[in-house]
């Protein structure tokens, strides 16, 4: 019985791995409508509460520009779409950042995001009020105190989250519910216990962390204690900007880009990988995509499991639907 039992699983196996690998959510090129007022120059972050609107960190027509601006941006760069009505029902931020880059919102729709150019983590409420400040305005360090051009954050269950010191550090840090600073993962170049920019990152219900490691092209897989578990390697691009768990299925959504020669621009892709980074599909730049050719700085998944990506390139946010 056990033999027939493994040679009808044997069987099915190939009609299971060509049902993943037809798995191409399909892009909506109407949404968000004409009629949805949404102005979002240069989109960086992206998130949803828990009524599944999409939160949006943008930078207002903001450049980035070396070095970096020091004046702060007087234009709202924190949007709140409702995905349904395609409506925004709510924008602030003005005059509180530089340069915004990445958001990330918890269980209790708490909103954090990174300021590269101010150096600075804040939480806050879905309201827009400040609850927490970490780092120090227009200062850069790699103390316990300081950051340098951090890029994104990710919160678990428990309060306790998780800074991706990106462009100046390149290290991950692990601080308290209340900000206390507990450790850090560091090391810059390239080899498996080091980082090249941690662009990215978020974890899964068990409390592994994924790291997109950018200029070093691949995803880091943690446990919570900062020990390395896999590394997936893109082969296709150069650079991996940002990485997504989804817990309903757990699974795995990472974006490139690609540029071919020193400037022919060939876009982005969208991977999809299990959670032990095995990767199952692709599509995008490599096929099975019909719109522009875009650069994705990050990507969400909402409720449902339709995919969201923030397009730097053509200042859109992106929705595909599944």
């Amino acid at each position: 019985m056990k033999e027939k039992f493994l040679f009808i699983v044997y069987l099915l196996a190939p009609f299971f791995l060509i049902s993943q690998n037809n798995f191409n959510p399909l892009l909506i090129k109407s949404w968000p409508n004409s009629k949805s007022s949404i102005s979002i120059g240069s989109p960086t972050g992206l998130g949803i509460d828990s009524k599944n609107n999409l939160v949006i960190f943008h930078r207002s027509g903001r450049e980035w520009t070396n070095p970096l601006p020091i004046d702060k941006i007087k234009a709202n760069v924190i949007s709140h779409l409702n995905i349904k009505s395609e409506q925004v029902i709510n924008s602030w931020g003005s005059n509180m950042f530089v340069m915004p880059h990445g958001l990330e919102i918890d269980k209790n729709d708490n909103i954090w995001v990174t300021d590269v150019a101010l150096h600075q983590v804040f939480k806050f409420n879905l309201k827009g009020e400040l609850l927490l400040t970490l780092g120090k305005s227009y200062e850069p360090g790699n103390d316990s105190n300081h950051f340098n051009m951090p890029t994104d954050v990710t919160v678990l269950n428990d309060g306790s989250f998780y800074v991706s010191d990106g462009y100046g550090n390149s290290r991950i840090i692990k601080f308290s519910k209340k900000g206390k600073y507990l450790f850090q993962i560091e090391g810059f170049g390239n080899g498996k216990n080091e980082f090249n920019i941690p662009h990215g990152i978020d974890n899964d219900n068990l409390n592994n962390i994924f790291v997109a490691d950018r200029e070093n092209n691949r995803i880091k897989k943690f446990d919570n204690n900062g020990n390395l578990l896999k590394i997936w390697q893109n082969n296709v691009s150069q650079q991996l900007y940002s990485v997504k768990f989804d817990n309903k299925n757990n699974l795995v959504y990472a974006i490139d880009y690609y540029i071919k020669g020193e400037s022919k621009i060939m876009g982005s892709n969208i991977f999809i990988l299990d959670k032990d980074l095995n990767l199952i599909n692709k599509f995008g730049r490599s096929g099975n995509y019909e719109g522009l050719i875009s650069r994705y700085h990050d990507i969400e998944i909402d409720q449902v499991g339709n995919l969201y990506t923030a397009d730097i390139l053509n200042n859109v946010v992106q929705y595909f639907k599944l």
